[in-house]
């Protein structure tokens, strides 16, 4: 008997909700698993790269983890030495904030904004405790990072396993070639995407720093550092790059040029981070600029901030085993694929 197309729509529905919110509960464990698997294909090819080379298999495997552990223990170092450089400064600027504070409580009481009111909440923020916080949890920051590590061991079994992903992709191809070249586009279009947003980062880094050493705000090399970092949180992540040299104008007095910081931070993100990857990078792995800012959306949703960063990377995953695999779903990719994707596949 034939399932009305209703059914079939109804049942599929409920099935990706559930599947949706089920992942949305094993988020904690999915997270750290994809994000794992997304940074093992970024950095096979060293393992390849030094096969060829003639270096003996298990001086690649661990080439290849020392690839993958690094690029961690990078961006965890590159937040913990800012915060560590933020909270060793802070004291500094008590005397200037204590002048910024009256002068924004003048100027709140001009508005007619009671100025014993101001002063009292004034008085309760003491920037030295700002500086204690931020040295106090310190440790938390390190723990965090030691206890990611302790997660993410589970790099060292995809890493050792992706030493056998040819043997298995042969397989897979010979039983399943459809679903093998989908996988393997896959592939090439995330390290395509890591790679265009890797390029991304290093630009808005270098502005960041160069305006920033213009307006000779202390440790500029730092922050513009930060700023490449966190470029790999979407939409998000340049807000935590902002923060340090935007809190230091502000404690230094010079309020306005805080502003100009902030405005040219928006700016840069606007284009640098945001429009132009929108584009190039749908293009280059094929999505429409619609399915990837709403992806960001989505994962950051289903998987918290991990979701934020592996977003497109998860989209394409999603895609080629539901849609590009499947004859039967390819009048989907119409409207998930770029426009130059679309043009490409109808010539």
């Amino acid at each position: 008997m034939r399932v009305p197309r209703i059914t079939n729509l109804f049942l599929i529905t409920a099935g990706a909700v559930i599947t949706v919110f089920g992942m949305r509960e094993l988020s904690w464990l999915l997270g750290p698993f994809l994000l794992a698997l997304m940074i093992v294909i970024l950095v096979h090819p060293v393992y390849r790269a030094l096969l060829r080379i003639k270096v003996p298999a298990v001086g690649a495997l661990l080439g290849l983890l020392v690839a993958v552990y690094g690029i961690i223990l990078g961006l965890i170092g590159i937040i913990a030495i800012s915060a560590a450089q933020l909270a060793t400064i802070l004291p500094r600027y008590a005397s200037s904030v204590a002048a910024s504070w009256q002068f924004l409580t003048d100027q709140l009481a001009g508005l007619g904004i009671g100025s014993d009111q101001i002063r009292q909440l004034v008085g309760t923020i003491d920037l030295l405790q700002v500086a204690r916080f931020l040295t106090g949890h310190l440790p938390s920051l390190f723990s965090a990072g030691a206890n990611m590590i302790f997660l993410y061991s589970l790099l060292l079994f995809l890493g050792v396993e992706s030493t056998q992903i040819r043997r298995r992709a042969a397989s897979l191809a010979a039983d399943h070639p459809a679903l093998a070249a989908a996988l393997t586009e896959f592939v090439h279009n995330t390290r395509r995407f890591l790679a265009a947003t890797a390029v991304f980062a290093v630009i808005v880094g270098a502005l960041d720093t160069i305006f920033l050493m213009l307006i000779d705000v202390p440790m500029a090399p730092l922050w513009g550092l930060l700023a490449a970092a966190c470029n790999f949180i979407p939409y998000v992540g340049f807000v935590i790059g902002l923060i340090p040299p935007a809190l230091l104008l502000l404690l230094d007095g010079n309020w306005q040029l805080m502003i100009v910081v902030i405005i040219v931070y928006i700016v840069l993100n606007s284009i640098v981070t945001t429009l132009l990857p929108a584009k190039i990078v749908g293009d280059l792995v094929g999505l429409s600029m619609t399915i990837t800012m709403m992806s960001v959306v989505f994962w950051s949703w289903v998987l918290g901030p991990i979701g934020s960063i592996l977003a497109v990377p998860l989209s394409l995953m999603t895609k080629a085993v539901l849609v590009d695999s499947d004859p039967k779903a390819r009048w989907l990719a119409g409207f998930l694929n770029s426009d130059s994707r679309n043009r490409k596949q109808q010539t």
